[in-house]
């Protein structure tokens, strides 16, 4: 029995815990054991698989390690050909040492945490306890299978969202964020910034991660739901352009009377993609962004942070957001300030920003129409998927291993995808095993009834 004191209490229910996962750990091993086939040959997709021998293995469960004995095949025409477990393919045991539910929890984990901070979480819990090197390969090992077969997965998963009932727009956004990465050639970049007798100026090991996102929206522009989606540095963000291309079209086939709303900043790339590319819909430039461009350019003949300069921004973008002409009021404005100030090449530069976009700015035009008017679904996304993250001390990412973490981490970001991608991806270590002349079949996933 417990004593009176914490500390007492604190100990019994450790120690429950325990004794609960170690008879947990007993019932997985005898059903793991049930799994196996005791056989001289097995067929798998058509191959003969002859037994080479029987051993234990140690197996990772929610519970904790779980050691299993289980006979081994190997195809006898293969010699490089590695042997396979009937019990793994049966139970759809992952990577050769994960149960299905323990990876799915090492997926969620790591693509929140680094994999020290989530071994020490695992620790603390008390169930399994994977190392921090087992931790940082399965995600890798997920995410091969998953880019092996991923425009299948993608649309597995597409077909599987549900346009909310109540949209009435359908956002599309695309940006991107600096990352620090291994293949970044820093050292390189700055000798040659050195060597051409110019400053080094920014991040130089840093590339492009880019960040994409499908959000629903409500009558008054409210975000209902959103996918978000991000994809390790590449030319162009070709494969997230494309991802993105595929979603829209999917939402619009089930919802062809959706508005479609283009949403980014001002880089020309992404409007490129968003104007040419894309079906027809309305262009709006972020209004967060003209506004630290108005500010900008106001600041540059005030002077920053100056009282004048406070008021004459706030008014000039009272009118941009409200005023049905009111870009075409900041434009005027900018432009009496550039004549005023003809050396001013700031003014000159974000007055032909203001110009350039003036068709995207039309902000009290759309707010009336009940349209969004923000990228920050975005701009979270770039944080949310990328910088918090990826972007902690120390941090260097190869390309492989920085997109296992961003694909987790979009489901998990995108309402129940992070579970019906899961179902995919773990469908795919199951196997049917059969018996020699298929005496008795075994259909993937069989077990007895539970006790």
């Amino acid at each position: 029995m417990p004593t009176k004191d914490t500390g007492g209490f604190a100990d019994f229910e450790r120690t429950l815990h325990e004794r609960v996962m170690e008879f947990e750990r007993e019932l997985l091993a005898e059903e793991m054991a049930r799994a196996d086939i005791d056989a001289e040959a097995i067929v798998v997709d058509g191959v003969t698989y002859r037994r080479v021998v029987r051993c234990e293995a140690t197996y990772f469960t929610s519970a904790g390690p779980v050691r299993v004995e289980r006979n081994l095949f190997k195809d006898r025409t293969d010699e490089s050909g590695l042997s396979v477990a009937a019990m793994d393919l049966r139970l759809g045991i992952v990577d050769g040492r994960w149960t299905p539910i323990a990876a799915q929890q090492v997926a969620w984990v790591v693509a929140q945490m680094t994999p020290c901070r989530a071994e020490e979480l695992f620790q603390r819990i008390g169930n399994m306890m994977p190392s921090k090197s087992s931790l940082d390969r399965l995600p890798k090992a997920l995410s091969e299978r998953w880019e092996a077969d991923r425009v299948h997965f993608e649309k597995a998963l597409r077909d599987g969202d549900v346009v909310p009932v109540s949209s009435k727009t359908v956002a599309v956004s695309l940006d991107g964020v600096l990352a620090p990465m291994r293949d970044g050639d820093a050292k390189g970049k700055r000798e040659k910034t050195a060597a051409e007798g110019r400053l080094t100026r920014g991040p130089a090991g840093y590339r492009e991660v880019g960040c994409g996102t499908i959000s629903f929206c409500d009558a008054q522009g409210d975000m209902i739901s959103a996918v978000r989606m991000g994809r390790m540095p590449e030319p162009n963000k070709a494969t997230l352009k494309r991802t993105l291309l595929a979603d829209v079209t999917a939402a619009l086939a089930e919802r062809p009377d959706l508005t479609i709303v283009k949403l980014a900043d001002g880089a020309n790339d992404n409007w490129t993609y968003l104007s040419s590319i894309l079906p027809t819909g309305v262009e709006i430039l972020d209004f967060y962004h003209a506004a630290e461009h108005l500010n900008d350019a106001v600041a540059s003949v005030y002077g920053d942070g100056t009282v004048e300069a406070r008021g004459r921004f706030e008014g000039l973008r009272f009118n941009l957001r409200n005023d049905p002409d009111g870009i075409e009021r900041v434009i005027r404005s900018l432009d009496y300030l550039r004549k005023r100030h003809p050396k001013n090449t700031t003014l000159v530069k974000e007055l032909a920003y203001f110009r350039k976009n003036r068709h995207r700015m039309r902000y009290a035009q759309f707010a009336e129409q009940g349209l969004p008017i923000g990228s920050g679904v975005v701009e979270a996304a770039c944080k949310t998927l990328v910088t918090q993250r990826m972007k902690q001390s120390g941090m260097r990412w190869e390309q492989t291993g920085g997109q296992a973490i961003l694909t987790v981490r979009g489901w998990t970001q995108s309402g129940d995808r992070f579970d019906r991608a899961w179902s995919l991806l773990a469908a795919t270590y199951q196997a049917e095993v059969t018996l020699l002349h298929n005496v008795v079949p075994l259909p993937p996933g069989g077990r007895a009834n539970p006790r």
